[in-house]
């Protein structure tokens, strides 16, 4: 059961609290459960337990590819490995050692990919990662999840823990805004209905949920009706919901923070394709386009990760649906 209490304001818990807190209570509930880092013990709040734990928190250093061979040869012997790094360096960077030492050779391990697209901020464009869905996706029986709260963080990294596979987490390591109550729990593979709407369906996930129910209320004051849908689980999608809400209402937009190539929207537009659904469709998000060097705010102008640049590609949508 989800409870919704969005109402525009920021989380008080970094996602790295949330991330560190969590692993810790699994660590006390199943001794299988083990936590690697590529040097970056600050950065994913797990110095403390690093700490504590020397024999189950594992600095691997700046070695992303070995972490994750490690990672796999725990898997193999019965451990219950959870991984973090940078999202370009848990992704593209060592995505061989992802694809056949964990996927391929039928390991378990859950990856932490951090400062998803934008909020890698001042950290720059070799850090940003907008690609990261487009490869965890094509790898075979994969996970891949972009988190839009701490709440719903921490049930989905209760939830992967006996997921087979390989299973990528994305998400910042600061806050975004609040959307759950605490206590929520999410279903793997099913979308969060979050706004009723009969004019034009918002599909997002991860940092672009809160910008949807941004975006929702200033289509509501232009007498515009826009269901929004959390789509948390990026693979497996939810083909029934994305179908049900587009016959509903006629029109779908999607929004990532993320390349428009081969993340949620691609997603969102093979399941109405192969599902037989023809409605104007748009995908918001990174316009194939490198990242760069700046502050959040600065960063979602550029690339129109924001609330009222979602609204302007949804009136342009709907205007397609009036022909």
């Amino acid at each position: 059961m989800i409870k919704i209490i969005y109402d525009g304001t920021a989380e008080t818990t970094s996602h790295k609290e949330v991330f560190a807190n969590t692993i810790e209570s699994l660590m006390n509930e199943d001794d299988r459960v083990i936590f690697l880092d590529a040097d970056l013990m600050n950065s994913s709040g797990m110095y403390k337990l690093w700490k504590e734990k020397p024999e189950r928190v594992i600095n691997c250093g700046v070695a992303e590819a070995n972490m994750m061979g490690i990672a796999a040869g725990l898997s193999a012997v019965g451990r219950t490995p959870y991984v973090h790094t940078f999202g370009p360096f848990a992704s593209r960077r060592c995505f061989d050692q992802v694809f056949l030492s964990i996927g391929y050779a039928g390991n378990s391990v859950r990856i932490y990919g951090s400062d998803a697209g934008v909020t890698a901020e001042f950290n720059g464009g070799t850090h940003m990662p907008f690609e990261d869905m487009t490869l965890m996706r094509a790898i075979p029986g994969a996970h891949v999840f972009d988190l839009a709260d701490g709440v719903q963080f921490e049930s989905v990294i209760r939830a992967v823990k006996d997921l087979p596979g390989v299973t990528y987490m994305r998400s910042t390591r600061k806050q975004y805004r609040k959307i759950y109550e605490k206590g929520s729990a999410f279903e793997i593979g099913k979308g969060c209905l979050l706004n009723e709407g009969t004019d034009i369906s918002i599909i997002a996930c991860g940092l672009m949920v809160s910008e949807a129910m941004l975006a929702a209320d200033l289509l509501k004051d232009e007498g515009i009706s826009a269901e929004v849908i959390d789509m948390f689980t990026v693979k497996p999608i939810d083909k029934d919901l994305i179908v049900k809400t587009a016959k509903k209402t006629g029109a779908v937009v999607t929004s990532e923070n993320h390349n428009v190539i081969g993340g949620l929207g691609d997603a969102v537009a093979a399941c109405l394709m192969e599902e037989n659904v023809a409605v104007p469709f748009r995908k918001h998000g990174v316009q194939d386009l490198f990242g760069q060097v700046g502050p959040i705010n600065y960063l979602k102008e550029v690339y129109g990760l924001t609330a009222k640049a979602l609204a302007e590609t949804c009136k342009k949508v709907l205007k397609e649906k009036k022909q």
